[in-house]
């Protein structure tokens, strides 16, 4: 996530050094630098104009304390600007109306409406315990009904039927009367995207909006569009008043440019950014975290929120009881505490949320963690019972077989079972020396990571 903006601005920053004092003069270079990492981050030039002269304004004058660099006070100004630029502070969803409360989602074709209307229904009855009823309003792409009603299927949420031959008002007006039977809590309502702004798209959004009133109209839009994610919002919130912004794909956004953006220049808060394909990739978004992992000073607060939420605390403390009673860890724990590091989204998501980790960092290792995960789960998969709890029966006949069946090589299964074995070796150090216990303190508390976790 905003690789390109977070590299060049930590580029930027480490260079003003050895100054007591910032003036115009010294500041005048990264200011420059800061500017062009925005412009090439597809941030709307109004929006850069504005970013920067306040920074200048804030920043120029400072005293840099005993305990500060001029760097570091520049960091500070460039942060509380992000943040500022971006909304402050979380908005979260207003579903204080009569139930059922409607959400309607709007956007183009491929913004990722129907994927997004599925992960804010599981967020909404996980996060929230509200009870979820989905719809599909979307007449017009094949397969579109199907799809959503498969993901409400797969997530044990509610799904209202419809049918291409019903009108997109009809479906919502339908919904919203099951909805108000079976005292549902939300409404979420996907509708149909069009490859660009029309006319016809304007209208029929115009009218299922004045039909079910809902309380939050949100705008879903993909981030990696730019200033074109920007324009089009402008456009959505014209015809129907949106309330908010959803910023899709983040995790492939290598610019930011509409996360800086769309607030400054719609004045429409980003309530939920999806980080990922899983159903669970989903978060709130709060721009001073968001600020924070730009200019790579990390985001630990959200990191463990991903733990407490994420991760399965009944298998955690099983395999933490397990180690701390000097039990054998076995291949099948290590395949689970994968599995764990993988609900957080992997290796690089849980990297960029920790300080002094670059983006560039996170998303190398984002890349070779998937792949080396994947193969990882892959060996053991091929593993019989016995050969999972007792790798030493393991011998070269077997090896074979497990390289066969998993499409890896010979040295592929040697590898793992040296890792492993090394692994065993340093947990049951840990365990002599006390450290075992220190490590494993925080489980299923806040600060904690996941007991037993290998890396």
């Amino acid at each position: 996530m905003f690789e390109q903006l977070s590299d060049r601005l930590n580029l930027t920053l480490k260079k003003l050094k050895g100054q007591a004092r910032i003036s115009e003069e010294n500041i005048a270079t990264p200011l420059r630098e800061i500017r062009i990492a925005l412009l090439e981050a597809d941030v709307a030039l109004p929006v850069v104009r504005e970013l920067v002269e306040k920074i200048k304004k804030e920043a120029v004058g400072e005293e840099v304390k005993k305990s500060l660099t001029p760097g570091q006070v520049l960091v500070r100004v460039v942060n509380q600007e992000l943040t500022r630029l971006m909304g402050e502070s979380n908005v979260d969803l207003d579903l204080s109306a009569q139930p059922p409360a409607v959400v309607l989602l709007a956007g183009l074709q491929g913004a990722g409406k129907t994927t997004t209307a599925a992960k804010l229904a599981l967020f909404l009855q996980q996060r929230k315990q509200k009870k979820v009823l989905l719809v599909s309003a979307d007449v017009y792409r094949p397969a579109a009904i199907d799809q959503l009603q498969k993901l409400a299927a797969n997530l044990n949420v509610d799904f209202h039927p419809s049918s291409t031959q019903m009108k997109p008002v009809e479906i919502a007006k339908d919904a919203l009367v099951h909805a108000k039977r079976q005292l549902f809590d939300v409404l979420i309502i996907d509708t149909a995207g069009r490859l660009h702004v029309d006319e016809q798209m304007m209208d029929e959004i115009k009218a299922l909006h004045q039909q079910v009133q809902p309380v939050e109209t949100l705008f879903v839009v993909d981030s990696m569009t730019g200033q074109d994610a920007v324009n089009s919002a402008r456009a959505f919130d014209q015809a129907v008043a949106l309330t908010g912004v959803i910023l899709t794909k983040m995790d492939g956004d290598t610019r930011g440019g509409a996360a800086l953006s769309i607030r400054q220049i719609t004045g429409k808060p980003i309530k939920f950014i999806g980080v990922g394909e899983s159903t669970s990739a989903l978060e709130a978004f709060h721009p001073d975290r968001i600020a924070s992992r730009i200019l790579g000073m990390g985001d630990v607060v959200s990191l463990v929120e991903d733990v407490e939420q994420k991760v399965d605390q009944d298998k955690a403390r099983k395999i933490a009881r397990k180690l701390k009673r000097g039990k054998v860890f076995t291949l099948e724990d290590f395949r689970d505490q994968i599995e764990q590091m993988e609900n957080l989204g992997g290796i690089g998501s849980m990297l960029e949320k920790l300080p002094g980790a670059s983006a560039a960092q996170a998303q190398m290792m984002q890349q070779q963690g998937g792949k080396q995960f994947g193969q990882i789960k892959a060996i053991i998969g091929s593993m019989t019972p016995e050969e999972r709890r007792k790798p030493v029966v393991i011998n070269g006949s077997r090896k074979r077989r497990i390289a066969r069946g998993s499409g890896t090589q010979i040295q592929d299964v040697n590898r793992l079972l040296k890792q492993f074995a090394q692994m065993q070796k340093m947990m049951k150090k840990m365990k002599n020396k006390g450290a075992m216990k220190r490590m494993l303190s925080g489980l299923g508390g806040r600060g904690g990571m996941p007991g037993g976790m290998p890396f």
